[in-house]
């Protein structure tokens, strides 16, 4: 299990990766002409058609290769289309204090003017705020960036209502898909009043993301928006109005939208809707078990969270997230999203692919730290040499002939009774953080190698 929040590390099936290694979908260049990949086209036409019907928008570009490079092509759309109008004064993006980090990166990149907009005490956005901006810069609002559920795990009740109101000043409204994996099969982001919308198939649609991608980011949008979707140079797309390319290749990582291709097409529209629906219901598992010992920072009005939820740790002064991060390596788990985003938390997302053995088993470990934390902060274990502090413990370090910590080296590696069967040992103990981030090290060889070889050359 990998909690990460916000990054919906999920089931990535044997089935739906076979396609990437048959050589006739991973030895097509991508600017070979179109009559010799018909068989790409057919995929390319049925996958837009999907996600089409699941966003509820009228057309789907693949071409972006990640999120952040859809929601900058997604705020390239929109504002090719006001200056199609002669709206060239509309650069304002209002974008919530919530927000993902590349949602202003990507307005700035797209030549907009970003303005913040305050959050409310549950995590939504203050209508009253976004109103005032909204009035404020009514003339030269160009976009709204939202993330729906919101960035704090949360369904935002007046979503429409903001939708609305963006309109009714000639605005347009850009969706963040990243948290598409509550909605699909549940609603559609193009039937509650968005514009356009990007998906993180290497999220949503099962295509694996760990260790930094391939990414695909494709975007979807409304019918006044399709003329304007990106176009390519060297295999030209139908259509005038399109924006340049923002990628190299006309669809994107082509070969790996087969993955999410098959996805869909294995689990069909209600395994679809039932993913969705099971990873809200892992998610507020969770969050119901964690709570009387983690409180749950923001719940929606019916006091359920989405499809993630933040737990709050900034109670503790004596333990930081960071040491409870460390710890749950020691139990064999990847630790959730640390200090985002609200500092001193952690964001859990569980997705629909973790069984109820795995969430219970994770809920324990948990529940268990706790208990630890709890030991230190009344004081009955040293402060600075304990279980978290010294976390995560490494086989070598349990192993030593010599222990000399206040606490066994049971605990230390084995603080739950099922790891005496089975153990994943985390490779590398603990190491001070700010001291490596200030003190860099090149890993890499010297120089002089470089140069010895030269001079035997």
């Amino acid at each position: 299990m990998i909690p990460l929040g916000s990054c919906t590390m999920k089931l990535n099936a044997t089935i739906e990766m076979l396609a990437i290694s048959w050589p006739e979908i991973a030895g097509i260049h991508p600017f070979v002409p179109l009559e010799q990949a018909q068989g790409y086209q057919q995929i390319f036409s049925d996958l837009e058609q999907w996600l089409s019907d699941i966003t509820g928008f009228h057309s789907v570009s693949l071409q972006p290769n990640a999120g952040a490079q859809g929601e900058y092509a997604g705020l390239l759309v929109i504002r090719q289309y006001l200056e199609s109008r002669g709206e060239n004064q509309r650069r304002i993006c209002i974008i919530p204090q919530s927000a993902h980090g590349t949602n202003p990166a990507s307005a700035v990149m797209a030549g907009m003017d970003v303005v913040g907009v305050r959050c409310d005490d549950q995590g939504n956005i203050d209508f009253e705020d976004l109103k005032a901006k909204v009035e404020q810069h009514a003339d030269a609002l160009a976009a709204l960036m939202i993330t729906y559920p919101s960035t704090h795990g949360v369904f935002e009740e007046g979503v429409r209502a903001i939708c609305d109101l963006i309109h009714q000043q000639g605005g347009q409204v850009y969706l963040d898909g990243a948290n598409m994996n509550a909605q699909v099969g549940v609603c559609r982001p193009g039937d509650y009043g968005a514009d356009v919308c990007h998906l993180n198939l290497h999220k949503t649609f099962c295509i694996p993301h760990g260790g930094g991608g391939p990414g695909v980011g494709p975007i979807a949008v409304a019918s006044h928006l399709t003329p304007f979707l990106p176009g390519h140079s060297v295999i030209p797309l139908p259509g005038e109005d399109r924006v340049g390319p923002v990628a190299a290749a006309p669809w994107g990582s082509a070969s790996i939208v087969t993955i999410s291709w098959v996805y869909i097409r294995a689990m069909g529209a209600q395994g679809l809707r039932k993913a969705t629906q099971v990873a809200i219901l892992n998610a507020n598992y969770i969050a119901n078990r964690l709570d009387p010992f983690f409180p749950v920072l923001y719940r929606g009005k019916n006091k359920m969270v989405a499809h993630e939820c933040i737990i709050d740790l900034r109670q503790f002064k004596k333990v930081t997230v960071e040491d409870v991060a460390k710890r749950l390596m020691d139990y064999g788990f990847h630790a959730p999203t640390v200090s985002w985003p609200v500092a001193g938390t952690m964001m859990i997302e569980p997705t629909e692919s973790e069984c109820m053995a795995e969430i219970d088993r994770f809920c324990e470990a948990m529940i268990q730290i706790h208990a630890e934390i709890k030991a230190v902060e009344e004081g009955s274990i040293d402060s600075k040499d304990n279980l978290l502090k010294n976390a995560p413990h490494t086989a070598d370090s349990v192993a030593v002939e010599h222990w000399s910590h206040p606490y066994s080296r049971m605990d230390a590696g084995f603080p739950l009774e099922s790891q005496q069967e089975h153990k994943f040992w985390p490779r590398v103990g603990r190491i001070d953080n700010v001291y490596g981030d200030r003190n860099p090290v090149c890993s890499c060889a010297g120089m002089e190698a470089f140069m010895s070889n030269l001079s035997e050359k």
